[in-house]
């Protein structure tokens, strides 16, 4: 097996950086693109078959050193109960918002085997399918972000409804993040039984608290995930945006890899978290749009901010986007391995 992302996971010595791009399966592919002419995103997601090509389309394609299952982060709220709609261009919509202690309460005690039976045979034909060539990467909803999907009903920018109800509601807070950050452990050890190699969990909304907020309404049920996988011996990777403000927050409650989007340089963001971790990122997803010599001087950048040390897994800071090259991203890994390979 390809083994660099395992290693650098442990901060120990690669031949080549490590790259893997966060969707990215997603719609900038032809290859994808063609498949969802005739399946929507849940389909693939609940087609074990379907689910493991979309999957290793990257590793076949882009020469990335790991896929990440075709899923996403909302799948497991339909078995708590939350009834929802992916819609394009706007994305999960939430039938019935939490808004109160009841409707925290009302939510059911995810049972992975039983609830999300599709996902765990996804892992194993990815798996079967992959062939040892690299390894695959599950994942979760961190539970902040699932709570403000379930809060606001949809995405948003302000997230005035959870602030509110996280300030004037403690009681409600606090059971919905039990209940979430309980259930997505239980979630993730059922990946790792599966087959999964490594795990990233998705904070994708956190930057919008500040670190006193984080510490007190978020960490706790952040870190109750990373202490649960614990015994597995799988690497994690916890990922936020907007989180420049909280990544020794963000260390604390855990994770052997932090990432960090493009809104701090990785040197910085890095010798602030301490080098007993790792770090993935940090390439901003819209110079992927640019000319491929900009895209090589940024990349370049952020490889001489490394410095070569031990532990970096290079990525973009948020999700491919739908409209990028696929020659670029192509491009961009090449570079990273040629850049970097042992001479």
């Amino acid at each position: 097996m390809n083994d660099r992302l395992i290693k650098a996971c442990r901060r120990e010595e690669t031949d080549a950086t490590p790259v893997w791009f966060m969707r990215q399966a997603g719609r900038f592919l032809p290859e994808y693109r063609k498949i969802r002419v005739k399946h929507d995103l849940v389909e693939i997601c609940k087609d074990p078959e379907l689910c493991a090509k979309v999957s290793t389309l990257p590793v076949e394609t882009l020469d990335v050193d790991a896929a990440i299952l075709f899923s996403d982060i909302m799948l497991p709220l339909e078995g708590m109960g939350v009834k929802f709609e992916i819609e394009e261009g706007i994305g999960p919509v939430i039938k019935k918002p939490v808004q109160n202690f009841e409707n925290a309460n009302s939510l059911t005690p995810l049972q992975p085997k039983a609830d999300l039976p599709y996902i765990l045979e996804a892992i194993s034909a990815t798996k079967k399918k992959l062939d040892s060539q690299v390894p695959l990467i599950g994942f979760c909803g961190a539970p902040f972000t699932l709570a403000s999907y379930l809060i606001e009903g949809h995405a948003t920018r302000e997230f005035v409804k959870t602030k509110r109800l996280m300030y004037n509601d403690p009681k409600t807070w606090h059971l919905l993040m039990e209940n979430l950050s309980t259930s997505m452990a239980l979630y993730l050890r059922e990946q790792i039984k599966a087959g999964v190699d490594v795990i990233q969990v998705f904070d994708s909304w956190v930057g919008c608290l500040g670190p006193q907020d984080y510490h007190r309404y978020v960490l706790p049920y952040s870190h109750k995930i990373f202490n649960r996988l614990r015994d597995t011996d799988t690497h994690t990777i916890h990922f936020g945006t907007g989180t420049a403000n909280l990544l020794e927050e963000m260390k604390q409650a855990g994770g052997d890899v932090i990432g960090v989007d493009w809104r701090i340089p990785i040197d910085t963001a890095w010798r602030r978290i301490g080098y007993d971790v790792a770090i993935q990122g940090n390439l901003d997803p819209v110079v992927l749009l640019a000319d491929i010599d900009l895209v090589k001087s940024h990349t370049a950048d952020i490889l001489k901010r490394v410095q070569g040390r031990r532990g970096h897994i290079f990525n973009l800071g948020h999700g491919i986007l739908p409209n990028t090259p696929k020659q670029n991203v192509a491009d961009l890994v090449r570079f990273v391995h040629e850049h970097t390979r042992e001479k």
